[in-house]
């Protein structure tokens, strides 16, 4: 008989409710009697990223400004899932669209991440896009500020594997993906 592990919730109080984070304050017994308190929880919406590329095979690669690590770099494109999107498929067709003005002829999911399971609450749903084509400018949200870039898949991988792509979500999707083109291998 496999062990239960899980945790029972004693009590759980909001001590932040807001549009971009909530956190809750928990105490918490463990299977052993032990009780863990406080306990924060952090609870975000589910994310959607793409491997994104082009109909001439190019990965489209943002570049963008993150505050919390006070650095410019290259990530995917992706965003937060709304609740109007249907599907996760609708969600990443529309962070595509809005972030780089590109739409995709298919999408082929590569499976699903967490930042941190032990505080965070959601996932990251992460696409390969292929046959993407520009049909209109971008549509920003207010705060962000997006460069779209492109990239042959070569120096995607040099990017990932010269630390120029830390987003560790999208190093995960990028692998994920090359791996299910073929174009990653392991090279000591």
């Amino acid at each position: 008989m496999e062990k239960d592990m899980r945790w029972k919730t004693l009590s759980s109080e909001y001590v932040l409710e807001d549009t971009w984070g909530t956190v809750r304050r928990e105490s918490c017994l463990k299977p052993d009697g032990k009780i863990v308190s406080p306990y924060y929880v952090y609870e975000f919406p589910d994310w959607v990223t793409a491997f994104a590329l082009t109909k001439d095979n190019q990965v489209i690669i943002e570049k963008q400004y993150r505050h919390a690590l006070g650095q410019t770099g290259y990530e995917l494109p992706g965003g937060c899932v709304d609740r109007e999107d249907a599907s996760m498929e609708n969600a990443i067709a529309r962070e595509l669209l809005e972030e780089t003005g590109y739409r995709f002829e298919h999408f082929e999911f590569l499976g699903n991440t967490s930042a941190n399971p032990s505080t965070n609450n959601n996932l990251m749903h992460m696409f390969l896009a292929t046959g993407g084509e520009r049909v209109q400018d971008q549509q920003l949200d207010e705060n962000e500020e997006i460069e779209v870039h492109f990239f042959s898949i070569e120096e995607i991988v040099k990017m990932v594997r010269t630390g120029e792509i830390i987003q560790s979500m999208h190093v995960t999707c990028i692998c994920l993906a090359l791996q299910q083109m073929g174009k990653w291998q392991y090279t000591p």
